[in-house]
Formats: structure tokens, C-alpha cells, sequence
């Protein structure tokens, strides 16, 4: 598909979460295969423009995490302007723009949400950001402040106008947050709205099943995915197959993910080195768990984690009281498999397998 002036091969895209998907997990999911262009944490555009060093961080990369998008939160049209210039001149391949951050100290300074409330304004500060540099332009948007003002389909045609190369839409309200149902006919109105750009669809993806029912459903033109690749980082590759062939790929294999989540440390540590790695990791083996089956014994003393050799001790130990809930042929007792996810829109499911909201690990996720 293309973006702007960007031929991508796949229609499957990584979603910005903040403090989570950083330069590390993003090399792990491009390492498993299925995903094209990706998206940072969302950024401070004052910040960028000053240098700050966290804001630096926040958009590091290296020649294997290409093609890569920054998403920038702000106000101000030329500090917008100046940031996009900045990036595009240091080879970043898209520009996304926040309109979808619910979190109080992002919409206080007008910002994220807050775009979706004034039109005539947020289309001058895009046109602006359009007309600086050549590449695409993209925008972040949920469905609107809240039930009551739903103004997405508006929003993406203001856009549209004004040159923005795709919108990438979260099926739920600002007021909503992470919680609900996502709804897809909200996303559908955003297709319908547009004549010209592709519009990316966004929220409860967490199978191959669940990507193509939102494409089928809405006409989007491909699927973001954020939680979902926390849960299932294999998700990319498993559902590009399956839109391609119908056919389902097998989960992986305990040891494969247990593979995975060792090479996702290795990549935490020779980012930010083992101490501070070590401590971010805190937060992100707990999701490789959830499919482990029993993990108390790991994840209480994972969430401590200081440093590289004491992962491995903490894993041996694992797996050492792990095989009491295992059969003969060393696979999961049926009474201790970890029940399967299924999206919260996927109507044709069972309502008690249904996930009223996916849960996530303490931290800026949960108020993202």
C-alpha cells in the first residue's frame, strides 16, 4: 500500500505506545517479520526542538528499524512545523500526529484529544507541517471527545484537505480511554468520509482473526496494532499470512517465546545498558508470561529484575518449577493453558470469552 510518497509491503502497522514501544521492542517485532512501518512513543515537539535527551531517546533508531514514523504531540504550529522539518531531515520517513491521546497533561496544552475539538485551528497547524517537507504527513485520531461528539469522519475530511497522506483511527472515544467496545462502525464512517487516503484502523487487535473482521467490517485500508503486539509479537507475521492465504499459523512454542523474550532483553540492555534495561524490563517480561501458562513464581520476582545474570537464574528457576503443570509430552496440562484472546468487536465469538478490556501492566499505558 502507500502512504504519501512511501510504497510499503505491508498493510499491518506498529502503534505508538507511550514508554513502551521503544527501539528495542520494535527490533523484535521487524526480527519476527510481518511489520513494515513502525511508529515511536509519542514526542514532545517543544522538546525535540531543544534537544532534550529524553526526547532524543524516545526517537533513536538504527538502518534496521526502517521504514519509521515519529509521532509528535503539540500545539504550537511552527514548533510542529520546525520539529517535522528536523525529523525529515535526519531521514525519518513519516510524521504522525497525536489527535488521540487521552491523557490529561497531553489534552491540557492542546494537544492529542484536544485537536479533535477545533477544526478550523488543527487544519491550519497540519497545513503547515504539509507544506515544510516532502514526507508523509499522517494523523492519530480516536472517534471523538466522547458519544456525544463524535467528529472523526469531519476531522478526516478537514485533513484530507489540507494534505495529510492517511489517518490512522482507535475505534473508541477520548473518554472512553482503553475501556468499551470498539466501534466499528465509527471507523467505517471515518472510510466513508475520505475520497483519496488510506484510513488505518485501530483497537483490540489481538489475532490475525480479529485484523481481517476490522478490514472486512470497515474498509480500512489495513490495521494498527499496539496491545495486541505486547501480547502476541509473532501477531505481524500471523496476520499478513493469514490475509494473504486464509490459513492460520500455529502459536508459537513455549521455548520460542521464551527465545523471544531473551532476545527483547539482550536488545533492552545494549540500548540502555544492562542497569536501566534491566529495570524497563521489569515491565515488559510479565506480558511474555501471559502465555507461559502458570507464572507466578516468575513474574514475582522478574518485577525486580537488576540485571542480566540474574534474568537467567530467575528463568532456570522458572522452568524448573514450571514442569509440574506439564504432561508426558512436556506440553501444558489443558487445566493450566492460557485461555485465548479474542477481540472485544468480534461478535460471532462466545460473550463469555470476550474481553470487556484488554489489561495492561502498571505504568503510562494505562492512562495513554
Amino acid at each position: 500500500m502507500r502512504i504519501g510518497s512511501l510504497t510499503l509491503r505491508s498493510s499491518l502497522f506498529l502503534s505508538p505506545l507511550a514508554g513502551y514501544t521503544n527501539l528495542p521492542f520494535r527490533l523484535t517485532l521487524r526480527e519476527l517479520g510481518g511489520l513494515d512501518l513502525a511508529t515511536t512513543d509519542l514526542v514532545n515537539a517543544r522538546s525535540l526542538l531543544e534537544k532534550n535527551p529524553k526526547a532524543l531517546k524516545l526517537i533513536e533508531s538504527c538502518p534496521a528499524d526502517r521504514p519509521l514514523a515519529v509521532q509528535l504531540f503539540g500545539s504550537v504550529p511552527e514548533e510542529m512545523r520546525d520539529a517535522a522539518a528536523y525529523l525529515e531531515s535526519i531521514g525519518i520517513s513519516a510524521v504522525d500526529i497525536n489527535m488521540g491521546c487521552p491523557v490529561r497533561k497531553v489534552c491540557r496544552v492542546g494537544g492529542g484529544s484536544a485537536m479533535m475539538t477545533e477544526l478550523d485551528k488543527t487544519a491550519q497547524l497540519v497545513k503547515g507541517m504539509v507544506d515544510a517537507v516532502k514526507i508523509p504527513i499522517t494523523a492519530k485520531m480516536r472517534l471523538g471527545w466522547d458519544d456525544q461528539n463524535l467528529t472523526a469522519p469531519d476531522l478526516a475530511r478537514t485533513l484530507e484537505d489540507v494534505g495529510t497522506a492517511a489517518i490512522f483511527v482507535h475505534g473508541r472515544t477520548r473518554e472512553q480511554g482503553f475501556g468499551g467496545r470498539v466501534n466499528l462502525s465509527g471507523i467505517r464512517a471515518v472510510v466513508e468520509a475520505v475520497k483519496t487516503i488510506p484510513v488505518i484502523g485501530n483497537g483490540d487487535i489481538t489475532t490475525p482473526e480479529a485484523a481481517k473482521h476490522m478490514i472486512d467490517a470497515t474498509g480500512c485500508a489495513g490495521v494498527s496494532i499496539g496491545r495486541g503486539a505486547f501480547y502476541n509479537p509473532w501477531i505481524f507475521l500471523h496476520a499478513q499470512h493469514y490475509l494473504r492465504t486464509r490459513e492460520l499459523l500455529p502459536d508459537p512454542r513455549f521455548e520460542e517465546r521464551v527465545r523471544v523474550m531473551c532476545r527483547h532483553l539482550d536488545l533492552m540492555i545494549e540500548v540502555f545498558g544492562e542497569t536501566h534495561g534491566c529495570r524497563m524490563f521489569r515491565k515488559v517480561a510479565p506480558w511474555y508470561s501471559k502465555r507461559f501458562g502458570p507464572a507466578n513464581e516468575f513474574n514475582k520476582r522478574v518485577v525486580q529484575l537488576a540485571g542480566r545474570a540474574e534474568f537467567y537464574r530467575i528463568l532456570d528457576d522458572y522452568l524448573g518449577w514450571r514442569r509440574q503443570f506439564l504432561d508426558e509430552s512436556g506440553e501444558l496440562k489443558p487445566a493450566y493453558r492460557p485461555a485465548a484472546l479474542v477481540a472485544s468487536f468480534m461478535e460471532d465469538q462466545p460473550q463469555a470469552t470476550q474481553r470487556q478490556q484488554i489489561p495492561v501492566p502498571n505504568g503510562p499505558v494505562e492512562v495513554w
